[in-house]
């Protein structure tokens, strides 16, 4: 949603309505999950930041690198070099594979 609707990633981004729409059509794939934190996060999170130096601009990172880790996500696809800190993703560049 973020990126999809900035004007400094797109030169036509999305309307809030249209990008809501598409993550909506996202999320009725029978094999997309929405995933989120659970019970004994703070924990997971601690793990997490316990393994990479977290301050600034990598605490939204860790963040969402606890909450893959605690839904079972290995891969995950991104152009963020910073989640290459985290040793337990497989993480994979889409825009250069």
């Amino acid at each position: 949603m973020r990126m999809a609707t900035h004007p400094r990633f797109f030169s036509h981004p999305l309307s809030h309505a249209d990008a809501m729409h598409n993550v909506e059509a996202l999320m009725a794939l029978p094999h997309c999950r929405v995933i989120g934190e659970q019970e004994g996060f703070w924990q997971t999170y601690r793990q997490v930041t316990g393994e990479v130096s977290t301050r600034g601009n990598l605490v939204p990172d860790a963040h969402l690198a606890a909450v893959l880790r605690q839904s079972g996500v290995a891969t995950l696809y991104t152009h963020d070099r910073d989640f290459r800190k985290f040793a337990f993703l497989d993480v994979r560049d889409p825009l250069k594979e």
